[in-house]
């Protein structure tokens, strides 16, 4: 069969051999190699020449690259539909990375206000420092329009929102992008490649918590952000002078993870919303947070945009945090953790510590409440 007649791989597919070289033949592995080298090797000056010119893209340093991280870098742009990824240390280090790729002192960045802690801090405690200033946005978008300034060059768009489990509308968001020739950079670690590719919608970049879905087994801390050459290849640079690189043989167990993925998430998804079901019948529930239930405020948007509802909920308890304490420390099959990331079922207070996850002076206007739990829904 020609390459030009082959159908199109679908999703799970991708995940499996996207990225991966030819294995077939004698004495070949199944799995991909583990590179733990440093350093890398020339066959000539002139090579090694070529390479400093930018003529050629041979590895030299694993900082630069190496051919674990590729396996990987290529296995996720294919199921994003992008043309390149670029993996990281850590989730942050993609999410600073692709943000930096993009803005320099005097620019403007628009943000949902409904972000993950992490970036929530990079904008609030960073930026500014760098010359770089936040504008947030509801995540129903209202009055964005108003927030437009010449200086004005990245929107930042989270959904579904973590922790609160929001949802934003990616086509009207990243129509206003193209409106104003803004960035567009989309969060996507809840709603994973399975439920939502944002590329294909005309974003410019994404960027995952590979550490959460992808990955799936709560044992490396990971990121990527996907987008087309030029821009990876802007995010990549910010990696080489930052020091933002992965591991290779976390790359390996992201690799190893994604290959699941498929299977992971449509089972979470299931077991998520039969959880749901039964807390939104529970006396002692006040409020169930979740996406797939119609009585959720964004419910016909996820129907819309996603093609599942994700594995993440939260709820509200009656009676506040001194019922939520209880609940949590009387819990015997779940597992109280403060971060999501495994295929087993965990819990986590929300605002247990009050405020260390969900920012002081960010609870109110982002609806947290201290009686929230998150809980990631795994196999069982």
């Amino acid at each position: 069969m020609n390459k030009k007649s082959r159908p199109s791989l679908g999703p799970q597919t991708r995940a499996i051999h996207a990225g991966e070289p030819n294995r077939r033949g004698v004495n070949g592995p199944v799995v991909t190699e583990i590179i733990r080298s440093s350093t890398f090797t020339f066959s000539s000056t002139e090579e090694m020449k070529l390479w400093a010119e930018g003529k050629n893209k041979a590895y030299i340093y694993t900082r630069y690259g190496n051919p674990t991280l590729s396996v990987a870098e290529k296995k996720i742009a294919a199921l994003e539909g992008a043309e390149a990824a670029v993996v990281t240390s850590s989730g942050m280090a993609a999410i600073s990375s692709a943000l930096l790729a993009a803005l320099k002192a005097g620019d403007e960045v628009i943000s949902t206000a409904q972000t993950y802690g992490g970036t929530y801090r990079l904008m609030r405690d960073v930026f500014p420092n760098m010359g770089i200033t936040v504008r947030q946005v509801g995540t129903d978008l209202t009055s964005i329009e108003n927030l437009v300034a010449p200086r004005s060059k990245v929107l930042y768009v989270e959904t579904p929102t973590n922790p609160t489990l929001r949802l934003g509308d990616i086509r009207k968001a990243v129509a206003f992008a193209k409106k104003h020739k803004l960035v567009s950079i989309i969060d996507n670690t809840f709603a994973t490649p399975v439920l939502q590719n944002p590329i294909t919608l005309g974003y410019d970049m994404v960027v995952h918590s590979a550490t959460k879905a992808l990955a799936g087994h709560s044992d490396i801390i990971a990121g990527v952000a996907v987008g087309n050459s030029n821009w990876m290849e802007r995010v990549r640079q910010m990696i080489i002078y930052l020091g933002g690189s992965m591991d290779p043989g976390a790359a390996y167990l992201l690799i190893r993870g994604i290959k699941t993925l498929g299977v992971r998430v449509q089972r979470q998804c299931e077991t998520a919303m039969a959880v749901a079901k039964f807390l939104e019948r529970h006396s002692k529930v006040a409020r169930v947070h979740y996406p797939g239930l119609k009585s959720h405020a964004d419910h016909k948007l996820a129907a819309k945009q996603m093609r599942g509802f994700g594995s993440m909920l939260a709820f509200d308890l009656k009676g506040g945090l001194p019922a939520a304490r209880r609940f949590c420390d009387r819990v015997r099959l779940f597992l109280l953790s403060g971060v999501a990331g495994d295929s087993s079922d965990l819990q986590f207070a929300l605002q247990h510590d009050g405020g260390r996850i969900a920012p002081r002076g960010r609870q109110s206007r982002n609806g947290a409440r201290f009686n929230w739990f998150g809980r990631q829904r795994g196999f069982n």
